[in-house]
């Protein structure tokens, strides 16, 4: 069956290329306005270089994900009207994506959390979060556009605090508290940290080789051109695949199992 919380680029009509900006930079090598497609978007909205994309300078898309967003506003928002052969649906279509790509990224979060058995306690919580979650996504695009997603992402985020506290405490001891931490550049070749609380942190080009970030939160960190060669990931969770895609890694990295090892890694 179709995980529908997974991208599938085959079933959207190029809404990350087209409703999301982006400006020029080490990510993209262009400037882009939101709801102008990008140049490399062919008319099939197929992306152009997309196997070149690293070699092009735009390596910031091959870190984005919209967790099935995508698909979802194409096929069910919108039913399977495209922005191009129906323009009248294009502003709307453009401003919807963004309001579903964050409920489809909460739904990812929830499901993950029903996955940790140390946070069973709330796992009937959960359920019903996830529920109403899906519910959101369902709306209409005249609902979707005056969705207070940003109250829905509060509610959701206190339950997934609780949820890292639970985890955390398996580690069996008191870490520090490395939440929103300004981690740029640290070297922190071979640091425990495990059970850390690592959300949020800003871990750019952070020197984390052969640390050990077993049972560490790791949601929303920003790994990008962090050094995870030898790193021990198991067991760390709220990590998600584009997080690693923007990390260096090599053969001895150790992963969640539900996580691929990136093509770009030595």
């Amino acid at each position: 069956m179709e995980n529908p919380l997974q991208a599938d680029c085959g079933s959207c009509f190029g809404l990350c290329c087209v409703a999301l900006p982006f400006a020029r930079s080490a990510d993209f090598a262009i400037n882009k306005d939101a709801g102008k497609p990008c140049p490399n978007l062919r008319t099939d909205f197929r992306c152009g270089i997309h196997t070149e994309l690293r070699q092009s300078g735009f390596p910031g898309c091959t870190v984005y994900d919209c967790f099935g967003a995508g698909q979802q506003v194409s096929q069910i928002t919108f039913g399977g009207r495209d922005w191009r052969h129906a323009p009248d649906t294009a502003q709307q279509m453009f401003a919807v994506f963004p309001v579903v790509r964050q409920l489809h990224e909460l739904l990812w979060y929830l499901t993950e959390a029903l996955k940790l058995r140390p946070a069973r306690s709330v796992h009937g919580e959960i359920r019903l979060l996830l529920t109403e979650t899906e519910r959101l996504t369902g709306l209409a695009p005249e609902a979707l556009e005056k969705l207070d997603v940003a109250a829905h992402r509060q509610e959701v985020n206190v339950l997934l605090l609780r949820t890292s506290e639970l985890v955390r405490a398996e580690a069996g001891r008191k870490k520090k508290d490395r939440r929103g931490a300004d981690l740029i550049g640290a070297r922190l070749a071979g640091a425990d940290l495990r059970g850390a609380n690592l959300r949020g942190a800003y871990l750019i080009a952070a020197d984390l080789t052969g640390a050990d970030l077993r049972l560490a939160d790791l949601i929303g960190a920003d790994l990008r051109d962090a050094e995870l060669a030898g790193a021990d990931l198991t067991g760390s969770f709220f990590l998600t695949q584009p997080q690693l895609n923007a990390a260096k890694g090599d053969a001895a990295t150790k992963l969640p199992p539900a996580l691929t090892r990136p093509a770009h890694w030595s």
